[in-house]
This record gives C-alpha cells, structure tokens and sequence, in this order.
C-alpha cells in the first residue's frame, strides 16, 4: 500500500512551488476514514465514534485549536422511535479579527446495508471522507498562514440523517450568527470524469463571485459555478448539504461538490475509485477561494 500511496501522490502534485495541502495527508485522511473498520460512520453507531476519535487526533495535529476547551458538542434527535445522539466536532484556528468563516464538512455516512461482510458496508470515500480531509488539509496550511478572519472548521454529524448536525449548529452557534460572514461546505470533492468541481451559491451571494473567479483562472481543474438557481429543480444543490442550514439563516455560503457519479450512496463509494490528482487539485483551488474570501 505504501507503493500504491507513493506512486498517486507523486502522480497528484503539482510543482513545489504550487503545493499547498499536503498531499500524502490528504490520501491518508480520506483512505482512513473510509475503510471498513469504521462501519459506514452512519450517526450514533460504534464506527461513527472510531471515526471522532480519529478526528480528534487529526484535529490537534492539523493545528485547530479547542472551543472553549473541546471539539466535541454531543447533540439528540429522534429518528422513528429511536433517540440517536450525534456528535459535532469544531474547533478554530485565530484570525486578526471576530468575524467568522465556518469551514464545514460532514463526517457521517450511511452505514451497513443488507448482505454479508465487506460488501455490504457503505464506506463514503467521496461522501463525504473526501470533504473532512480536505478542510484538515486545508486547517493545517491556515494554522501555519494565519488567517484574517478567524475560521472554525466543523466536521459535522448526521448530515445523512437530515442535516442534524449542522441544524444543531446554527440553533446554538458558538458565536453570534451576525458574526458568521460565510459558510465554506465540502461534500463530495474527490472525482469527476470531466475535471469538473462546481461552487454552488453566487446566485445568492454575488459578492463571493470574484474570489471563485479569481480562483478559477489559476485552477488545474475545472472550476464552475451553478447548481443554486430556483428554477433548477433537483439540479438545485442549495439545499441538499449543510449549507443550507447556514442559507435559511442567511449566512452567505459557498458549497463545494461534484455531480453525482456512478457510486453515489452504493457500497462500491470505496478509496480505491476516488482520483488523487483531481482530489489534491480540487483542495488546494478550494484553499485558493478561501483565502481570497478571507481576505476580501
């Protein structure tokens, strides 16, 4: 495995002086997440709290500070006649200023499905392993460039279930919602067969236009812009991750994310089918708009 790794790391770099997120950590971060012994993550189950205690180390080695003391708000909700307990984690890296971008991924997925053995686990590389380490990716390059805006990175929980976490979230935010000036959400951001990343919410907030311009013009993949207008029907990604959450209370947002490929919610969403050199491209322009909102 070690020669598998090395071999698509160095297929996925960029020259030296382009990197930015690390590359090998972020293959680490998304093979681990979605292999098996975690069970799918799916919301209150064993492989859901393997999953935070990984987290939880990756978190202080990526250099997010603690809120208040802890990365872990516990939450409840009732699914049928089951009370579940999910689990937020969130801390934030200082900026020079109060106001707040919320940089968010959920962690969860959808668990175990019928059947026998490895098969019949829903892994989640793409949905959503992919989006929690590239904002641990993108975490620990911030930790070392200090930000303007103090940014709280948030792998929330229960997305599958409902987009509980991030409800949690926003009904008892750490801070102010006045002071939350964006919302950066990643779900799914590791393959496309045509290159294509799509950063779904200028409709709504066309001041945010220009840095994914910007971003665009240097990119090495395909940077677009879509997928938020009203009259888009199903095609309409606003609502469909926990950007929409941040949306209703109007939070201004950006969400990052693929079309829906071929494995989409299927046991077969496995590490070996994402596309490392797609994958590191797509972190490291989704960096590039963070910063350029940042500092905007």
């Amino acid at each position: 495995m070690k020669t598998l790794l090395t071999l698509i790391c160095c297929a996925a770099l960029a020259p030296a002086a382009m990197a930015q997120v690390d590359s090998v950590q972020l293959l680490k971060d998304v093979e681990t997440l979605s292999a098996d012994k975690f069970m799918g993550r799916q919301t209150g189950s064993k492989g859901n709290r393997m999953a935070q205690f990984y987290l939880l180390d990756r978190f202080k080695k990526a250099g997010i500070q603690p809120w208040e003391g802890t990365y872990e708000q516990p939450f409840y909700f009732t699914s049928g006649d089951k009370r579940i307990m999910g689990t937020n984690l969130f801390g934030y890296i200082p900026g020079k200023t109060d106001s707040v971008i919320v940089v968010s991924a959920h962690y969860d997925h959808v668990g175990v499905g019928p059947g026998n053995g490895a098969d019949s686990i829903f892994n989640g590389a793409d949905d959503n392993a992919s989006g929690v380490a590239a904002i641990l990716g993108i975490a620990a390059w911030f930790a070392k460039h200090p930000p303007r805006h103090t940014l709280i990175f948030a792998a929330f929980d229960g997305e599958e279930m409902g987009l509980r976490g991030a409800r949690d979230f926003v009904s008892r935010p750490p801070v102010p919602l006045k002071k939350i000036k964006a919302n950066i959400n990643l779900d799914m951001v590791s393959r496309n067969g045509n290159n294509e990343l799509y950063a779904c919410g200028t409709f709504q907030n066309p001041h945010l236009k220009p840095a994914i311009t910007a971003a665009a013009a240097n990119s090495k993949i395909k940077l677009l812009m879509g997928h938020d207008r009203p009259d888009e029907g199903s095609q309409n990604w606003t609502n469909q991750s926990d950007q929409g959450v941040f949306h209703a209370q109007q939070v201004p947002f950006i969400y990052f994310g693929v079309e829906d490929h071929e494995d989409y919610h299927k046991v077969s969403d496995e590490f070996s089918r994402i596309q490392p050199s797609f994958f590191y491209q797509a972190a490291n322009t989704i960096l590039d708009v963070l910063k350029r909102i940042d500092q905007q």
